[in-house]
């Protein structure tokens, strides 16, 4: 508990001191660094399980593919053609790198991490890249996409402190014997108020549809959202074998660990938020 402390504190820090002093690129170097760990730590997963995704090729387009709204804003370079060309490169390769017994499960292993990771976690890159004409500060859309993490993240330590003191009954015990509908409850409770209380003090910069009493609202969903995108990289873990994703943070365990709940909560945040 204590290294789980400690590493939330320094994480924090680090993420703080990246957008106090570089703003949105020191977001866009963070989302990328994220992108691209939670991927390398998916394909090992996928590799644990016995496929044999083509894992350099996934990592460099799934950077691209995080990045590629601001690729759009800043250079007019069309996002979309991304994850289509990474399936033809992937396609062209199995058939002299693969065998007739993996070559299936390899593209759709590789695919699949490119869509869940990094597809969905361009959506934090969609909502700090700023636009012209827009009715959003810079500052403005990184403490939205500041919100989205904190309601998803908060969300996690709610249900621990929920399920340590009122945990009874097993929400998933074949996936994650440790949750409980109890902590489940207490962590959108606590990410409803997290949500209420930053949305009241970010007021100045928010868009005006997101009060207080909207942006709790409008946290329920992606905690909810963060508890499954939890659940689902359970059934990952489980069905690789493995307790962890991987090693790469003390107390925590890997940076898929860490990054899980944004996964599903960065674009119903974006959409919530009503940006262009």
């Amino acid at each position: 508990m204590v290294k789980r402390t400690l590493s939330t504190f320094a994480l924090w820090t680090i993420v703080g001191v990246a957008l106090w002093n570089f703003r949105t690129n020191g977001a866009l170097v963070l989302v990328a660094v994220i992108s691209a760990l939670t991927l390398r730590e998916f394909y090992q997963l996928m590799h644990a399980m016995g496929h044999r995704p083509f894992d350099k090729l996934g990592i460099l387009f799934g950077t691209l593919i995080t990045l590629a709204p601001w690729f759009e804003a800043t250079f007019h370079w069309p996002a979309h053609p991304l994850l289509a060309l990474a399936t033809v490169v992937a396609s062209v390769r199995l058939l002299g790198e693969r065998t007739p017994e993996n070559r299936v499960e390899s593209l759709a292993t590789t695919v699949f991490g490119l869509v869940y990771v990094a597809l969905l976690m361009q959506y934090v890159t969609r909502i700090v890249t700023p636009l012209p004409g827009d009715t959003v500060t810079p500052d403005g859309r990184l403490l939205i996409a500041l919100w989205v993490i904190v309601v998803a993240k908060f969300c996690d330590m709610g249900a621990l402190l929920s399920g340590m003191a009122f945990g009874r009954h097993k929400m998933s015990p074949l996936i994650s014997p440790k949750k409980t509908w109890e902590g489940a409850i207490g962590g959108v409770l606590f990410s409803m108020a997290t949500g209420a209380v930053f949305a009241h003090f970010a007021r100045s910069v928010f868009p005006p549809h997101m009060t207080p009493v909207v942006a709790a609202l409008c946290a329920a969903p992606i905690a909810v959202l963060g508890i499954v995108a939890d659940l689902i990289e359970s059934v990952i873990k489980r069905r690789a074998d493995r307790k962890d994703s991987g090693a790469t943070i003390p107390g925590i365990g890997g940076m898929f660990d860490l990054s899980d709940s944004i996964l599903l909560a960065a674009p119903v945040g974006y959409f919530l938020f009503k940006l262009p």
